[in-house]
């Protein structure tokens, strides 16, 4: 079976990467492959045209290739709340929380990642237009086999953006490089409150798949829990994951990050969340009916995001 997420080196991910890394698949009876397809919308397309099994991506994004979520369902969440930063060059000196600073500014996006802040900016009060904010992907980001985060940091440090919206391990880089600082973590408070609940690191499959093997849906949510669950136990597993797929440099920093992110890993997909989800969908102009929550997620499964 194959698990595509849209960007490797990353925490956003972590889970799904670490549950094959780490055996907890193949515990379960599964035996599972990773594969980065970038950008996400490719990666759901892959979904929908059966070359994938699993998708371990941002939840909105799915909309990209089911249309009000028909054909497709969430079964769990790799962890809670929209799991973006904005991060701007350090000369220009922004505070944390100023979502003003993004003025006059271009900021590097990847594709329906980019939803998510233009979403945030509209609720803060941003016109792009009146604003002058210009959000476009990062320049060579968009080439097969880039993992974004890391090449927005890059692109930070060359000024070809004045900012970039993107995980927290190109935010990480960029910080400890000196070159960038952060203005939005959205996770621990910044940003309208609403903007929590816009989307989040999910794992999805095929309505397809789970009528014909509804086990292996259930063994892929029991896999993702136990990882979860595991990593609380002790965090420094995450380095043996980490050299394993990722650059020396990105894998010394991905413990401590994983630490920061766990008191977000719950499997859980609650109303609220889909509430939340579904509406800023529809704000983004990617959904155009009123799907019920089970519509959307897996219900059968929930019994399983509880590590008992």
């Amino acid at each position: 079976m194959k698990l595509a997420v849209p960007d490797m080196i990353s925490n956003s991910y972590f889970p799904a990467e670490a549950a094959v890394e780490l055996g907890f698949f193949k515990a379960e009876g599964l035996d599972v492959e990773l594969e980065l397809i970038f950008p996400v919308d490719k990666a759901y397309a892959a979904l929908r045209d059966g070359a994938v099994d699993f998708v371990g991506g941002s939840a909105h994004s799915a909309f990209a290739a089911f249309a009000d979520f028909r054909g497709a369902k969430l079964l769990c969440a790799q962890a809670q709340g929209m799991y973006w930063f904005l991060v701007m060059h350090a000369d220009f000196h922004a505070k944390r929380g100023d979502v003003s600073s993004v003025k006059g500014r271009s900021i590097g996006a990847a594709p329906w990642v980019d939803k998510g802040l233009r979403g945030l900016l509209a609720a803060a009060g941003i016109d792009l237009e009146r604003d002058k904010v210009k959000i476009a992907p990062v320049p060579g980001s968009l080439d097969a086999g880039v993992n974004f985060g890391v090449t927005a940091a890059k692109a930070l440090e060359e000024r070809k953006i004045d900012g970039f919206w993107a995980n927290g391990m190109g935010a990480e880089v960029a910080v400890r490089r000196g070159i960038g600082s952060v203005v939005l973590d959205v996770r621990r408070g910044d940003g309208p409150k609403p903007c929590f609940n816009y989307t989040a690191a999910t794992i999805a499959t095929t309505d397809a798949l789970i009528a014909r093997a509804p086990e292996e849906a259930a063994a892929a949510v029991r896999a993702i829990v136990k990882t979860q669950a595991a990593l609380k136990v002790d965090v420094t597993r995450a380095a043996s994951v980490g050299r394993k797929l990722f650059p020396a440099s990105e894998a010394a920093l991905i413990t401590d990050l994983i630490r920061r992110d766990l008191p977000y890993y719950d499997a859980a997909l609650s109303r609220d969340f889909i509430a939340g989800m579904t509406a800023f969908a529809k704000s983004q102009g990617i959904l155009g009916g009123e799907p019920a929550y089970e519509q959307v997620v897996a219900a059968q499964f929930a019994p399983l995001w509880k590590n008992d």
